[in-house]
């Protein structure tokens, strides 16, 4: 019983760090209609920028973080304008979205390897992973701190798009953009709120995920499970992208815990396809004509 329940505060701690991810995917997509696969890029820069905030400019964690989303979420934005917009407005098939957001995911990883190098880094030990104990099992307070993190994070993306002007500006957009864009809301600059909100919260998973690997240039890679984890709960849909990657995360814990850490990804791509075979919209996404 003990066992299990350590898997499962470990795989909530894991999914929490997919949701920060998988959230942003979703963002995106309820506006655009296409799958921003550069996402794990701003996820990158995000722990490199709070990696050398700390080591090399000597701040504390809070001012280290703070910058790494600014710096994260400003990419973000910097890559929509550079690289999306000009497509956007050519009236282009979000197809070729897709592809300029897969070119600039390499584009930014190679910057790190150039720039950085690609040995692995480890991030100080300014969060704490000392063991404690709940409910007579011993977990690291990483997982906790990791936990209360996102939750938090995801509760004021939610108070943010219910109570602001622009929360519900986006909340329109994602219906109908050009509807929107009628009634006076301007796109251009939604588009960049979505894409730096979207980096920033990336970043922090970013933190997280470096604490607990390492800090390296192919470290992005692993936003293909938050991707996974926005499909199975539906592409658009926050909640959708939240239930999917803690589905996903405690699924994967347990396959490691109780199977073999072998097959784990076996099972989460398996759950891809199965999702994309019986419900393709996903948990709680809405049936569209067009899914990219």
């Amino acid at each position: 019983m003990s066992s299990l329940l350590q898997q499962l505060l470990n795989g909530l701690s894991l999914g929490s760090a997919y949701a920060l991810i998988a959230v942003g995917y979703s963002l995106v997509y309820s506006i655009l209609l296409f799958s921003n696969f550069a996402h794990g890029g701003f996820l990158v820069i995000g722990g490199y920028i709070c990696y050398y905030s700390l080591t090399k400019m000597g701040l504390g964690l809070l001012p280290a973080a703070l910058l790494s989303l600014a710096g994260a979420g400003m990419s973000a934005v910097l890559t929509e304008r550079i690289a999306y917009r000009p497509i956007r407005r050519r009236g282009a098939l979000t197809l070729y979205l897709l592809i300029a957001s897969m070119g600039m995911s390499i584009v930014i990883e190679n910057f790190w390897v150039i720039a950085v190098g690609g040995r692995f880094r480890a991030i100080p030990p300014v969060i704490p992973t000392s063991p404690i104990s709940v409910f007579g099992t011993t977990v690291s307070s990483f997982d906790l701190i990791v936990l209360a993190v996102a939750l938090s994070l995801l509760l004021g993306l939610e108070l943010f798009l219910r109570r602001t002007r622009w929360g519900l500006a986006i909340r329109a957009s994602s219906y109908d953009v050009r509807t929107a864009a009628l009634m006076g809301v301007d796109t251009d600059r939604l588009v960049a709120i979505v894409f730096f909100v979207a980096g920033a919260l990336a970043s922090v998973s970013g933190i997280f995920l470096a604490v607990r690997y390492t800090l390296y240039p192919q470290l992005g890679f692993i936003t293909i499970k938050a991707f996974v984890a926005a499909v199975v709960g539906g592409l658009g849909s926050l909640p959708g992208a939240v239930l999917g990657s803690y589905l996903l995360g405690v699924l994967e814990m347990l396959v490691a815990g109780f199977i073999s850490s072998q097959v784990r990804d076996i099972v989460v791509f398996l759950l891809l396809v199965v999702t994309l075979l019986v419900r393709p919209q996903g948990l709680l996404g809405r049936r569209l004509e067009e899914k990219v």
